[in-house]
């Protein structure tokens, strides 16, 4: 009986809270150091064209990579974040994601862009992002690994 109330007590408490299992947190980062070593075997454009590829090997339903360039800007001292490759949208590529906020006003690229930035330049960021599979705007947690020249990241859904 005890069993059974802690197992029911675990399923409401996911139902309430996600979970991002450790296999789907293990599979991100896998995929962006998978990233990093296709990266430097192909260069940066044969991995930005491979990442945009939905049938690629870094695009697998609703966990995908993504890539950015975070370019300081001198001139007005402000660093900026442009998508270079996308593998759920690529309406996104090219765009300046900087100011982006996930729907309760969290600056998750900013974040990003900190943790890309930061002495270890990999990190997880937790934001509300829509699912390409259910199109349901859903908690996610994404991991971001700053690998010259490209930041790249992957996020899975809680």
């Amino acid at each position: 009986m005890k069993h059974a109330m802690k197992a029911a007590m675990a399923v409401t408490l996911i139902a309430l809270f996600g979970n991002a299992s450790a296999d789907n947190k293990s599979e991100c980062v896998g995929m962006v150091k998978k990233a990093g070593e296709f990266l430097a075997a192909n260069g940066k454009d044969k991995t930005l064209a491979e990442i945009n590829n939905p049938k690629g090997q870094f695009s697998h339903g609703e966990i995908y990579l993504f890539a950015s360039d975070h370019v300081p800007n001198w001139d007005s001292n402000k660093d900026r974040t442009i998508t270079l490759a996308h593998g759920a949208n690529p309406k996104l590529v090219g765009k300046d994601m900087t100011d982006l906020k996930d729907a309760d006003g969290f600056a998750f690229v900013k974040r990003m862009a900190e943790i890309a930035s930061s002495k270890s330049g990999e990190g997880w960021t937790d934001y509300k992002w829509p699912n390409p599979v259910t199109k349901a705007i859903e908690q996610k947690t994404t991991f971001t690994k700053r690998i010259e020249p490209l930041v790249i990241s992957c996020g899975v859904y809680k």
